[in-house]
Order: C-alpha cells, then structure tokens, then sequence
C-alpha cells in the first residue's frame, strides 16, 4: 500500500510541474531568450540572460541587443548578422561576444527568427543565445593544436628542403646561398646575414707578420647577405667590436629595439629601427661544437609566420623555435665543413699541379736567368699580381726579375728597379726576410705604415700606384746559404694572401732555391772548366810559312763542360812543323789535368826534333814515371814544308783525313800501337806526301763516334762531309765538318785540326 501511494504522489508532482513547465522553462532555462523589436531594442528577456550579464531585467529592457556586445561583435551584428536575419529571416549558430556588467566578455552562439505579420511585415526577433566558453576553449585548443602541427610540417618541410639544397652545395658561397634564402623563407625575414669566421687569414708560427697589427680574436666576415642595409650590418661589427668571440659564445637569442638595446647600445638600436626592423634573431653556425658563425635574421612588425615575437623578451623563444633555428645552424655548419673540405681538396690539388709543374717548369731551365723568367712567368698572375726575385752573390745584391700581371703598370715596376739592388740595398719586405731567414707576411697594407718603409717619394708614389694590398717575401736558402728573396705582392682586385698562399709561396721558393743553387753551382762548374780548358789548350796556331791552319775545340755538353782533348802545332828547325791530336780518356778535372801534363811532355820531347813514332816509345816508356792517372790516344806527325813529306804514327788513335783541292778525300792507312798508359808495344810509323793545296785533317773520337752508332759509320759521314765540296781554306772545311757532324747534344770533346799546305 505504502508503495502504492509513493507512486500516486510522483505522479501528481509530475503533473504540477508540467502544468507550470513553460514559466518556469523560460525563465530558469539553461539558455538565455531575448525577445526584441525589428531595430534591435529588447522587450523580453528571461532570468537566466540576466544573471549571464548581471543586469537586472529593467536594465536590459528597452535595450538595443548590438549595445551588449562587444565591439567585434557590434561591427559583425550591423554588417552580417542583421541583414541576414532580415533577408533569410533566421540565423543559427552565430558567435558573439556578450560584455557583462564587470566587463568581462561572455562568449555566446546565438539563433535567431524573424516573427513577421501576413504581409511579411517584421514584428519581432526572438533570440536564443546559448554560453559557448567551454566550446570557445575547446575550438581554440583543436585550433592552437591545428596551428601548431601545421608550423611543425612547416618546420621539417623547411629543413627537409635546407638538407636536400645543403647536399647538393660543394662551395661555402653555395652553402651561404641555401642558408641565408631558406631561413629568409621561413621566417618571413625583412632581411637575413651569415657572418662567418675567417680563419683563412690567422696568423701562422712559421710566419713573421709585419704591417699595421691585427685585431686580436677571430674576425668574422659577411659570407651572404640579403634585404639587411649596409648601415645595420656596419654597425653590428661596430657594436661587437672585439668582442667577436664574445659574440659567438653567447648562442641562440633575440635582441630587440628599445628596451635593453636602447641603454647599452643606442646607435644598433637606432639603426634597426631605421631599417624598419624590430628585433634580431643571432643563431650560431657549428660543426661539432666548433663554431663556425653565426646567423643574423631581422625581424618587422609583421615577421615570424614560424616564429612568435609578440612581446619579445632577449633571449626567450618558443621551444619550436628555438629547435629549428638550432637545428638550422647546426646543419649550416656541418654543409660549411663538407663545402671547406671540398674546397681545400680543390685547392690542395690545383696548388699541388701548380707546383709540379713549376717544378718541370724550373727544372728544364739551362741556368740562372732562365729559370728566373720561367719563375716570373709562372707566378704572375697564376699566384700573384708581382713577383721581384733578388739573388745574392759574391759581388752583393742583384734584382734579377720584376713583373707585373697588368703591363699597363709594368712601368711601375721599371721604376722600382731603380732603388733597388745592386744600385741600392734590398727594400724592407726582402730585407727583413734575408736577416731574419724567414717569411715575411703582411695580409694588410696601411697607408702610414708603407710611408714609413719606402724610401724615397717617387717610389713610394709607383707602390701607391700599384694598388698593393699584401705582401708576402719569402727567403731563397738552399745548401745553408742564403741566395736571395722571392717577393709576391696582391693588387686590389686579386684581395689579401691568405694562409694557403703564403704556404705555396714558400713551397715554391723552396724549389727555386734548390733549382737557383743547382744552376749556380753549373754555371760555376762550366765557368771554372771553360777557363781551365783555356789555360791547359795551347793558344792560335802560330804563323808557319807555306801552310795555313785552322783548330777547333767543343767540350761534351754534359757534365762540367771540360774533358781531355788536345791539339798542337809547333814550328820545328830545318823546315819541319810538328803536329799532334789526342785524347784522354774521359771528360772532367783529372782528364783535363793528364791533358795538360801530356802536352807539357810532348812539348819537352820536341826539342830534340824525334820522329813520330820515337816520340809514342818515349811517351810509352815514361808513363809510369809521369804518374799519369788516365790512358789516352794520340797521333803525332811531322811535315817537311818544302817537300811536303808527311811522317805519321798512331797511339791507338783514329787514322787522319787527307782532302785533295779537288775534293779527293782518304784516309791515311796509318796502323795505330797500343793507347798511351798500356803495356809498351813497338809503334810503326807512315809516310807519305801531303801535296799542294791539300788539306790535312786530324781529330778525336767525339766527331765521329756517338751513342746512336759505330766508329765506322761516322767516319763514313766524315768521308762524305769531307768531299761535299772542294775547299783549300781550313776554316770552312772545319767549319762544315763540326756542322754536319756534331749536333747540338755532345756526349764527348770535339778536337780538330786541319792543315792545309798551300800551292
């Protein structure tokens, strides 16, 4: 019964709260209703709008609906909202922003219907406006997390892009290019700079730097730049001053105009708001914790659709951010590392072939001044834009080679020769390097320091002219002796040597010092042979009476230009003229020194007027007694001048050559004996009759012997050259014969004498 009558009341409360529903409904409903006239002006509003706004329901009436909202909401009530309701006579779902009484905004979706009379007259607006805050939070969260994967595909689509470009990139311009464009791009940047350590210009141990001093610290170069004026990036460098390893230690942050800046560096902020900039992002360039620059990206007011700088703080970025720009310079720098590497590949291999071939080059040059110009000529332009070689010698300083690049100024460097060695001593750069025995490296040249080095005016006004920018003088020591100075200078246009130049510089003065000191050592050989030679040959042939004689003497042009060939001729009593030919074996000091000996006995021996042959048992039995180190051939004659009787005896020696004035050519069948310094052996000797205008022809083996044939075939060349055309003069029939026979490229000496006895 009791659950029975439980029932019964649940029902009747039912019906009692069905019957006062639709009160009750409006007015405590979970909506706010708003009744109001066609012009917006509210006529009825239930309890639940009120306690939204906090108005009291007379503070509402009378009270024009776009008055509650907010100003947003007013521009969008009269342009949108209105006009629709009245074209399509409702609207749904509509966002406004109602003000409450604090001001507080109240977030609202608002539906709306047009109650119109028969005729389609409006008569009134009934509005539902439903709170829309947790659904405002929850559209803004979906929106903000929308946002921040769209920003984050941004992101790996920007670096994705940077690391296909980067590889791709085999030069650090390449690689400033990708980076300086795509972080542009990306940051929507006014204007964006990569600013990089030079390190090529760092002074080296090896080097002695002159000129005006160097910053102290690593400098840092622009590589690339775009859209940031050259004002704003001059006054960077201006306001880091030599703080730049400061600069890069510091890492990623943002500095902002106003603020901090406008205290501590007022002329940088000034220029960033004058190119219309209103912060800087610094984002460090590395390679393995090894910084290699950084990057500087200026940001306006509408910048940063990646990167958020609404109320900027120095140094503070949103963590996407801040991994990007990381992430960006750090594959920076890794691309900047391969591009280097590349880079110093290259360069190592062109500087490499440059001096292999300037080795090739040098090493094919005859002597000294060859091998300087083939110097000069390598090293202007290829290394610099002047090169001056000065060379010491006993008699002082001496300026061998100065060249410019650009022969419109190689007047300028004319001048230079006239204040410098032998007429004046050496110039500061090669001075300095000659005194100190090391290289002398200026990467800059000041004004006021060149005036106080040069000096005289004219020639300070011809290096002024020249435009020079650096300097590199390099000594030339080879042996433990200093043979002079390599001086390379760089104009304006080629820009300062770096580190690289300076070390093939003096690579290449090395080889220079090593082919300069071969060649003087070989020029002082030859000098020292040709004028031993000339002690040790007898002089002109003397004037003997019914004959004419002709002589010549080549030295081997191989090794020290010096060797054992003699020749004579020496008027004897009664009529007679003694002749001789020989040759000692071998071509070098001792061969020319038993030459000298021999000839020295030979003449001895002629005092008593021996025949040929005695003269050959003479030398034969007394070599032990001379001491003489060296074997040699010889033959020896004796002409009667009035009877033209001819006496010849052979040591080993080729047989003479007899041409007749009518061009008749033999060889005399002279049998030789053994070479002198052999065991002894009896020597048999020719005669015959030399007649009248018939020339006489004695030589060594150089003229008719060689490496590419046999004895015989030369003196058949010699038979041949010998009748090409009669002749009674020695002198052409010599000169024709050394013609056709010798060649440039002599492995042994060439004695010849010929004798012509005249009609």
């Amino acid at each position: 019964m009791a659950v029975e009558r439980r029932r019964s009341d649940a029902r009747a409360h039912l019906d009692q709260l069905l019957e006062d529903d639709p009160a009750d409904l409006y007015e405590n409903a979970p909506c706010g209703y708003l009744s109001t006239l066609p012009d917006g002006t509210i006529v009825k509003v239930n309890r639940t709008f009120c306690a939204w706004t906090g108005l009291t329901p007379e503070q509402l009436l009378r009270t024009k609906l776009r008055d509650l909202l907010s100003v947003g909401g007013q521009v969008f009530h009269d342009t949108h909202l209105a006009p629709l309701l009245r074209m399509q006579g409702a609207v749904r779902e509509v966002a406004l922003d109602v003000v409450r009484v604090d001001g507080s905004l109240l977030p609202c979706l608002v539906n709306a219907v047009e109650v119109r009379d028969g005729e389609g007259t409006p008569l009134m607006v009934r509005a539902t406006l439903f709170e829309a805050t947790a659904r405002r939070r929850y559209e803004r969260e979906i929106l903000t997390a929308h946002r921040a994967a769209e920003e984050s595909r941004a992101r790996a689509r920007t670096l994705q892009q940077v690391v296909i470009e980067l590889a791709v990139a085999t030069s650090v311009a390449d690689v400033a290019t990708v980076v300086v464009q795509r972080a542009r791009q990306a940051l929507s940047a006014r204007g964006v700079a990569l600013w990089l350590v030079d390190e090529e210009s760092a002074p080296r141990s090896s080097v002695s730097l002159g000129g005006p001093p160097r910053p102290s610290g690593p400098s840092l170069v622009v590589a690339r730049s775009e859209g940031l004026p050259a004002g704003l990036l001059e006054e960077l460098v201006t306001a880091a001053g030599g703080r730049m390893a400061l600069e890069l230690a510091e890492g990623l942050r943002v500095l902002t105009a106003g603020g901090r800046m406008l205290g501590t560096r007022p002329e940088l902020d000034a220029a960033l708001r004058l190119a219309g900039l209103t912060a800087l992002v610094i984002v460090p360039v590395t390679a393995d914790s090894h910084r290699l620059g950084v990057l500087v990206l200026g940001l306006g007011p509408d910048d940063g659709d990646l990167i958020s700088l609404r109320d900027p703080v120095d140094g503070e970025l949103p963590a996407g951010d801040v991994d990007l720009l990381w992430t960006l310079g750090r594959q920076a720098g890794q691309a900047l590392e391969r591009a280097r590497l590349h880079e110093e590949a290259t360069r190592q291999a062109e500087r490499s072939a440059f001096l292999l071939h300037a080795a090739r080059l040098m090493a094919g040059a005859t002597g000294v001044a060859e091998t300087v110009e083939r110097l000069a000529d390598l090293a202007v332009p290829r290394l610099a834009d002047l090169c001056v070689l000065d060379l010491v010698s006993e008699h002082g300083a001496e300026r061998v080679a100065a060249r410019h690049g650009d022969p419109a100024r190689q007047h300028l460097v004319d001048q230079l020769r006239e204040w410098a060695p032998p007429a004046h001593d050496l110039p500061y750069p090669a001075r300095q390097a000659l005194a100190e025995g090391r290289t002398q490296w200026f990467p800059a040249i000041d004004e006021d320091w060149l005036g106080t080095v040069v000096r005289d005016p004219a020639e300070l006004h011809a290096v002024r002219a020249m435009e020079l920018t650096s300097i590199v003088a390099v000594p030339l020591v080879a042996e433990g002796r200093a043979l002079g100075v390599l001086t390379l200078s760089a104009d304006r246009r080629r820009g300062p040597f770096t580190a690289a130049d300076v070390e093939v510089a003096e690579q290449l003065a090395h080889q220079l010092s090593l082919v300069t000191a071969k060649a003087q050592r070989y020029e002082f050989e030859v000098r020292t042979s040709h004028t031993l030679q000339a002690t040790l040959l007898p002089p002109a042939p003397p004037e003997v009476p019914d004959v004419s004689v002709a002589v010549r003497y080549l030295a081997a042009n191989r090794g020290a230009e010096i060797g054992g060939d003699f020749y004579d001729v020496a008027p004897l009593v009664e009529g007679h003229v003694a002749i001789a030919v020989g040759d000692v074996v071998g071509h070098d000091i001792t061969a020319a020194a038993t030459m000298g000996q021999l000839r020295s006995v030979y003449r001895a021996l002629l005092v008593e007027s021996p025949s040929p042959s005695a003269i050959i048992d003479r030398l034969q039995a007394s070599w032990p007694l001379l001491g003489l180190q060296r074997m040699a051939t010889a033959l020896f004659a004796s002409l009667d001048l009035p009877s033209g009787e001819l006496r010849v005896a052979s040591a080993g020696h080729p047989p003479p050559l007899l041409v007749t004035a009518s061009g008749h050519a033999e060889f005399l069948p002279v049998r030789p004996t053994r070479m002198l310094g052999a065991p002894p052996a009896p020597a048999e000797e020719w005669t015959g009759v030399v007649p009248p205008g018939a020339t006489l022809v004695l030589f060594t083996d150089g003229l008719v012997e060689s490496r590419w044939s046999d004895i015989d075939a030369g003196l058949a060349r010699l038979l041949t050259a010998a009748t090409r055309r009669p002749t009674t003069d020695p002198d052409e029939l010599c000169d024709r014969l050394l013609g056709d026979l010798a060649g440039t490229h002599r492995a042994d000496d060439i004695a010849l004498l010929a004798l012509t006895r005249r009609p």
